[in-house]
């Protein structure tokens, strides 16, 4: 409790300091955003939009996994960094949190490729960070943009060569065996420019059976067909040979040693590997008539197979083939007198998974079939969302959208003592917001927002626990409806502010659970009843001089069941686990000449629970990283660039992952103490 009124009183320190500012005279300083689909300045943008450009996504950083960038981003906790079988959890607002790997609640694109599949899971593991130029984070229910999962937007956008027209050539080497390699070229040639990656990845991890190999490449094509005509051709491909997966400990465990595996994870050698190719094809036309045209295509196939630490049915896969596209048209005009901007368009996207699991003995055998089923889900989305602008400085935002997702199970494995679990799922939703903002100076805006996202269950979380196939007939989406009033501008005295203030509502909230005693150890979802998530979010800048800035995030929310009923007891009024509901993030960077820098950062992570009935308790912690860098010019075109970094300064103890709702008290994954990494680059 003590630490909830320190960060509320950083809080009021921190307004002071805006309101102090306030009396600057300001500039304007244009920002397009786009993740939101209509395509704004951010001073005119109703919502909690977060932009991170290329140089703080690469400046000294691995760009091995996302938290690095998104650390300064209000509202978002990622966890699970050093285990990639599992992947990073991304929660925005608290959407997100259940999941026990990869991502749900929240859409993903990269390039405009939804890597939320249609029944609202998603991977990260295929982002290339090496070629982000750009990532843009919606915080906040967003289904009236993409649909369904959409408690919160992650968009990547990756190079395509017309601002990045060199070679460059790159290694790290680190603590724990870390090794990366990697090497990218972009160029433009009269119509066409391209931008190609690729990456070479080798760890072997803090923790026993932790190794990870990982190969990446992400290419991109674009030629200008004139006209305001382009058309761009996206190539992602993955091969993950290796990911290990150390499961979690309980506490005794941790306490006797923190860098050991889970029970029986060495024995079955626990972990994944998974082949994954993206193609992704794109048009667009900026004089369509009166407006603009943007169509896009993708194909994806993924092969995927895991080993779980069990005897009995844990060896699984599927392959899966993954398949849509949109179409998109903006235009500006008069309604009377008033500018009006809009956009309407069509989201179809369809997903196929053959699904197998196999038996496992106690000496490893695998020695026999368990399940084999084929889940197919489709999704059409129709939305329409449009800016009007009342007066100069008054907009006025709506916006609809109509989905309908369609989830089948077609059960194959089908024995005298198992019968036919296929089904079949229909959802019809309709997703709204309304906004309003007011940009009373030219880089000062304040907006009030509201909306609404569902979520329906993933595949995986229909698993029926009464030991039967098919879907759980008892689990239902979860639906939210949030509202949000906001402030951000900056000032000519370097310093800017985004402030917002959040209150959702939830129901029928989806959570996980594990049956004690169970020994497959299988993860299971039930609807909790309504739940409610509120907060403060706050990102400050100020740019002292031209060389030094500090940058700081607080996050200081409250995510708790309002209802929940169970056979154990009453959860009503309890946290929500996984999540904590305060955080403050601080970053102090000296620009030196040329490429010469240095980032000092904190991090406070408050506490938080591990289960639904709060009994199982995380601390709150601190951590201080550290990155400087030079860079050295050679002779023509050609730099030379080296850097060091240190996470974990101060080898502060504490938990890369807290598993929800664990059998067996295996809640913790302990982080790695203090470690070291140093790249070199060069680029011509």
């Amino acid at each position: 409790m003590t630490h909830r009124y320190l960060n509320t009183s950083l809080l009021l320190g921190a307004l002071s300091v805006s309101s102090v500012a306030f009396a600057q005279s300001s500039s304007p300083e244009v920002m397009e955003v786009t993740a939101p689909r209509l395509d704004r300045e951010l001073y005119t943008t109703p919502a909690a939009v977060s932009v991170i450009e290329h140089d703080d996504i690469a400046a000294g950083q691995q760009r091995v996994r996302l938290d690095e960038s998104l650390v300064r981003v209000p509202g978002v906790f990622l966890q699970n960094r050093d285990n990639f079988a599992q992947g990073e959890r991304l929660a925005i607002r608290g959407f997100g949190a259940r999941a026990p790997f990869g991502v749900r609640g929240v859409t993903v694109m990269t390039d405009g490729i939804p890597y939320t599949l249609p029944d609202g899971q998603a991977q990260l593991d295929a982002i290339d960070l090496d070629s982000a130029e750009r990532i843009e984070v919606i915080r906040g229910p967003s289904s009236v943009l993409y649909g369904n999962a959409a408690g919160g937007v992650l968009s990547v956008t990756t190079a395509d060569g017309r601002d990045d027209q060199k070679t460059r050539l790159g290694a790290e080497i680190g603590s724990d065996g870390y090794q990366k390699y990697r090497f990218s070229d972009g160029g433009v040639n009269g119509p066409w420019s391209h931008h190609v990656s690729v990456s070479a990845l080798n760890f072997d991890g803090y923790r026993d059976q932790s190794q990870v190999e990982k190969y990446h490449l992400n290419a991109k094509v674009r030629r200008e067909l004139g006209n305001d005509r382009a058309l761009t051709a996206i190539v992602n491909l993955l091969d993950n040979p290796r990911s290990e997966d150390p499961g979690g400990l309980t506490r005794e465990q941790v306490n006797e040693d923190r860098d050991q595996a889970g029970d029986f994870t060495e024995e079955y050698d626990t972990g994944q590997n998974v082949d994954q190719q993206v193609l992704g094809l794109q048009y667009e036309d900026l004089s369509a008539g009166p407006g603009e045209l943007y169509v896009k295509g993708f194909y994806l196939q993924r092969d995927f197979e895991q080993q779980l630490p069990y005897p009995g049915d844990s060896l699984l896969g599927y392959k899966r083939d993954y398949y849509g596209g949109s179409a998109e048209y903006h235009q500006d005009l008069t309604l009377g007198e008033l500018p009006l901007r809009y956009v309407v368009g069509v989201d179809v996207a369809r997903q196929e998974d053959d699904r197998w699991r196999r038996d496992v003995e106690f000496d490893g055998t695998v020695s026999g079939e368990a399940a084999d089923e084929t889940q197919e889900a489709t999704s059409v989305g129709i939305f329409a969302q449009g800016d009007l602008d009342l007066t100069d400085k008054l907009t006025l935002s709506l916006g609809t959208r109509y989905d309908r997702v369609k989830m089948d199970i077609d059960d194959d494995f089908i024995t005298p003592d198992n019968g036919d679990d296929s089904g079949q799922k229909n959802y019809h939703e309709w997703s709204g917001s309304a906004g309003l903002s007011y940009r009373y100076l030219p880089t000062h805006q304040v907006y009030v927002t509201t909306g609404t996202s569902f979520e329906t269950p993933t595949f995986s979380e229909f698993a029926n626990p009464s030991g039967v196939g098919g879907f759980n007939p008892a689990v239902e989406p979860q639906k939210a409806w949030n509202r949000e009033i906001g402030l951000r501008g900056n000032f000519n005295n370097g310093v800017d502010y985004d402030l917002a203030l959040f209150s959702i509502r939830t129901r029928d909230e989806l959570v996980p659970y594990q049956i004690e005693g169970d020994p497959n150890e299988r993860t299971y979802y039930r609807n909790a009843g309504d739940s409610s998530r509120d907060g403060i979010e706050l990102a400050l800048g100020w740019q002292m001089t031209p060389s030094w800035r500090l940058d700081s995030a607080l996050t200081l929310a409250s995510y708790e069941f309002d209802e929940y009923d169970t056979q154990d007891g009453n959860y009503g009024g309890n946290r929500i686990p996984g999540l904590p509901e305060q955080t403050w993030i601080n970053q102090l960077s000296w620009q030196g000449l040329d490429e010469r820098f240095a980032t000092l950062e904190t991090q406070y992570i408050g506490d938080m629970v591990a289960d639904d009935a709060n009994d199982v308790e995380v601390d709150d912690y601190w951590l201080v990283n550290l990155r400087v860098g030079d860079g050295w010019h050679l002779g023509g075109d050609t730099l030379l660039k080296g850097y060091v970094g240190m996470r974990n300064l101060f080898d502060r103890e504490h938990f890369a992952n807290v598993r929800i709702n664990a059998n067996n008290d295996r809640y913790f994954e302990p982080a790695s103490g203090r470690t070291v990494y140093a790249g070199m680059e060069v680029a011509f």
